[in-house]
C-alpha cells in the first residue's frame, strides 16, 4: 500500500469551510471555503515545499550559524539552512505528529519533543485546529515535561491567498509601525521605524513589485486583543486576514515568495507568518520565552475568510 508524502490527512469541516492537516509536521495542507482556496496549499500527493502551513517549533526563523548558548552552555544545531549558514524554523516541521482528538470541526495533534543534536529538552507539543462560523482557529501548545528550563518560540507558516495570478495584484494591509532590517543571511541587523519607507503597509496597497521577506514588529491590536494582516484582491473581490493574540504573537513575517523556486515564485500565495520572537532569538534573547518545568504556552491564532 503507498503512503502518502505528508502521511495521513485528516478533515474536519464548518458548513462550507475545509481544512485538512497531515500527520507529517502536524501542518495546515489546504483550507477552503465556498469552494475556494483561503491558503496556498499542496496537493496530496506531493511534500510540503517552502514551509507551506508547517508549525515552527521550538523557534520560529533562524539561528546564526546553528548556535546559541542557554543557561551558560553552547548547543550547536544540525545547519538547516545550509545556503545562508543558518538552523531555520524548528525541529518537528518533519516530525510525525498524531491524533489526540478529533471530532467533525476540530482536530488535535500532538508530539513529544525529545532532546537530540543541539537541544536538550523535553516538551509536550500540540496544536489544535478548528472551524468556527467566522474561519479557522488554531491554539498551539507546548508544556515543558523535562526537569531543566527551556527556550521556546513558535512560528507558524500558512501562504494565503485571494484567487490572485501573481501575489503583485494584491491589496495588503500590515498594521506594523517597525520591520526588523536584516544582512545576506537574513538574519537581524536592528529594528526600524516603517514611516518614510516601501515597508510601511499600515494602510492598504497594491503589492505591485514590492519584495517581501520581512519581519514586522509593534504591530497594533484592534480593540479584542487581536492583530490582522489582511490580504484583498480588486478583480476577485475576495479577502482574508490572518490574526493573532497581539499579546503573545509581537511579530509577523511576511514573505512573497520571491526566492521559491520558477514556477512558484510569486505565484503562490503569501506567507503570513504570526511568531512569538525574532530571528535569532536564541541568541539575541528578543523575546524569548524560556518555560520553567510544567510550565505550558498556549495562543491563539487564526485565518479568517471574507
Amino acid at each position: 500500500m503507498s503512503v502518502l508524502p505528508s502521511g495521513e490527512q485528516w478533515t474536519i469541516r464548518h458548513g462550507d469551510q475545509e481544512v485538512v492537516v497531515v500527520e507529517v509536521g502536524g501542518g495546515l495542507r489546504t483550507f477552503a471555503c465556498g469552494g475556494g482556496g483561503v491558503v496556498a496549499g499542496y496537493p496530496p500527493d506531493a511534500r510540503c515545499l517552502a514551509g507551506r502551513g508547517q508549525l515552527l517549533m521550538p523557534w520560529p526563523n533562524r539561528i546564526r550559524d546553528g548556535r546559541y548558548t542557554f543557561a551558560g552552555q553552547g548547543h550547536q544545531l544540525a545547519l538547516t539552512e545550509p545556503d545562508r549558514g543558518n538552523a531555520i524554523h524548528g525541529l518537528v516541521r518533519w516530525a510525525i505528529w498524531s491524533v489526540l482528538e478529533q471530532a467533525e470541526d476540530s482536530v488535535t495533534l500532538g508530539y513529544r519533543l525529545r532532546p537530540q543534536q543541539g537541544w536538550e529538552w523535553s516538551l509536550d507539543l500540540s496544536v489544535t485546529y478548528a472551524l468556527t462560523p467566522t474561519g479557522l482557529v488554531v491554539t498551539p501548545r507546548a508544556s515543558n515535561v523535562g526537569t531543566d528550563a527551556a527556550p521556546f518560540g513558535f512560528g507558524a507558516h500558512p501562504y494565503l491567498s485571494v484567487g490572485e495570478d501573481r501575489v503583485d495584484e494584491v491589496e495588503v494591509c500590515i498594521p506594523a509601525a517597525a520591520y526588523l532590517e536584516v544582512n545576506d543571511r537574513l538574519l537581524p541587523r536592528g529594528l526600524a521605524g516603517v514611516e518614510g519607507t516601501d515597508q510601511d503597509f499600515r494602510e492598504p496597497r497594491v503589492l505591485g513589485q514590492m519584495a517581501l521577506d520581512t519581519a514586522f514588529s509593534n504591530v497594533v491590536a484592534d480593540t479584542d486583543g487581536r492583530w490582522r494582516v489582511t490580504l484583498a484582491h480588486p478583480r476577485t473581490g475576495r479577502a482574508v486576514s490572518l490574526w493573532a493574540d497581539a499579546k503573545a504573537y509581537q511579530w509577523v513575517q511576511v514573505f512573497t515568495g520571491d526566492s521559491l523556486p520558477l514556477k512558484s515564485r510569486r505565484a503562490s500565495g503569501i506567507a503570513v507568518e504570526p511568531m512569538t520572537c525574532p530571528p535569532n532569538s536564541f541568541n539575541s534573547g528578543d523575546d524569548l520565552l524560556v518555560l520553567e518545568p510544567g510550565q505550558e504556552f498556549a495562543a491563539p491564532w487564526g485565518i479568517m475568510p471574507g
